[in-house]
């Protein structure tokens, strides 16, 4: 055997290897450059057997009959632009006349099988050109988020999309959100994970978990407020109804609608005001929101009322204010009473993890991308986390959370305590946390209590 058969024997032995146990390191240490090739070799017949060419133009071949040549062939889609990425590569191409970018949406599972990739998925960027990303790999069987993020106090990722970019909670774009998922089916790891991430950021995080705390009353030292039952949870969405006006009056004093005053500085939310003055935003967390809505006697009736009532109000007027709602549960339909249908109505943001039932799944996307009820519905119980993530305008994705511990959540929440702000009006709902026990006692932490 000699040297260079040796070698190329050892180059294939180490790509298997690494497609096998590896993907990523495969990808952008061989699989990207055969791609590539593969993708710029087939390209034109690819596109004419799927049926994404158009035929030649009538000056093309009058000038063909003029100079007794062959008819010419039809023509595919212009690439721009190829660009190799860390999961896939993107292609961005120039559509002929006549072409449609639906045409390239709808012929998306075809392109993947022809060229060799793993999903393939599109979107019209403007007018005639459209972008066409490919990922080589499984990139939501083992989810690694990129190294480099962009975060905002408003904008932190969240998950890993199925095409290889990351999926972010951006709150000034979607400011209110739903999130539905059956027991066991990773909903509270991305409820972790949005908390980690939130953490770190200069805001205010307000949580209610009617399961007596147990999922957010480990990560109190970073919260303002806290309830963990129905009652007390009525009355501190009272007080955020209260602090949500004192911020219209804030953002009413300082509007300054004079003629001298630019448009540009007339304040109508709070990202209008000066930083000086500017109120903390609000995140509010709610933790399996059917226990804020059934009800056995009248007076908890009266309560679930209240608590639904505030709720809306928040979501309805929030926005301008700086607050911001998170709702979680495993069901969130009609059959939880009157004003829910117009509660998820207000909640743009939708995430549905693995559902027991198509309803459930119809919650979330029934009225707004009803393409993605199926695939909600064919989401494994072997991958916890999966979820497919849409809004209102229809568009939609499958995401992964990466996995999140509760002690590497408890450690990010007490890592970045400084950061947590005092709001006046909801100080009464200010956890108390434990003391440290003595050096000679065992340091066994006590679940917070509400003051």
């Amino acid at each position: 055997m000699t040297g260079f058969t040796a070698a190329l024997l050892l180059v294939v032995v180490t790509a298997g290897v690494l497609r096998w146990r590896r993907p990523a390191w495969y990808w952008l240490t061989f699989g990207v450059t055969l791609a590539v090739l593969r993708v710029l070799v087939r390209y034109r017949s690819v596109m004419d057997a799927c049926g994404l060419t158009v035929p030649p133009s009538r000056w093309r071949l009058a000038l063909a009959r003029a100079a007794n040549r062959p008819v010419p062939d039809s023509r595919p889609p212009r690439i721009l632009r190829v660009r190799p990425t860390r999961t896939g590569m993107v292609l961005r191409l120039g559509l002929r006349p006549g072409q449609d970018a639906f045409d390239l949406a709808a012929s998306c599972d075809r392109l993947r099988h022809s060229f060799g990739m793993y999903g393939v998925t599109s979107r019209e960027l403007r007018s005639g050109v459209v972008e066409v990303r490919m990922t080589g790999y499984d990139v939501l069987k083992r989810v690694q988020m990129p190294a480099k993020l962009e975060r905002t106090p408003t904008r932190v990722p969240v998950a890993l999309r199925e095409d290889g970019a990351v999926h972010y909670r951006d709150y000034r774009t979607v400011p209110h959100a739903l999130t539905l998922g059956a027991t066991k089916s990773g909903k509270s790891v991305y409820q972790r994970n949005l908390v980690a991430e939130l953490a770190a950021q200069p805001v205010a995080l307000v949580g209610i978990d009617c399961k007596q705390g147990v999922e957010l009353y480990p990560l109190a030292r970073r919260f303002s407020a806290l309830a963990d039952n129905a009652d007390t949870a009525v009355e501190l969405l009272d007080a955020l109804v209260t602090h949500m006006e004192g911020v219209y009056q804030l953002i009413r004093a300082e509007q300054r609608i004079t003629a001298d005053v630019p448009d540009a500085e007339i304040a109508a939310d709070i990202w209008d005001l000066p930083e000086d003055l500017r109120p903390v935003p609000v995140v509010v967390l709610v933790d399996e929101v059917a226990e804020l809505a059934l009800f056995s006697t009248r007076e908890e009736e009266k309560r679930r009322d209240r608590v639904i009532t505030a709720l809306a109000r928040l979501a309805q007027l929030g926005r301008a204010a700086g607050i911001y709602l998170e709702i979680c549960g495993q069901r969130f339909g009609s059959e939880l009473g009157k004003g829910i249908t117009m509660l998820r109505a207000q909640l743009t943001g939708r995430t549905a993890h693995r559902v027991n039932d198509e309803p459930s799944a119809n919650m979330a996307f029934g009225d707004i991308a009803p393409d993605a009820v199926l695939a909600a519905i064919q989401i494994s119980p072997d991958t916890p986390g999966v979820a497919v993530a849409g809004d209102s305008s229809g568009g939609w994705a499958r995401i992964r959370t990466p996995h999140t511990s509760l002690r590497k959540a408890v450690d990010a929440c007490n890592r970045h305590a400084a950061l947590t702000p005092e709001l006046p009006e909801l100080a009464a709902f200010r956890p108390v946390l434990s003391l440290p026990a003595p050096d000679h006692e065992a340091a066994v932490e006590t679940a917070p209590a509400v003051a």
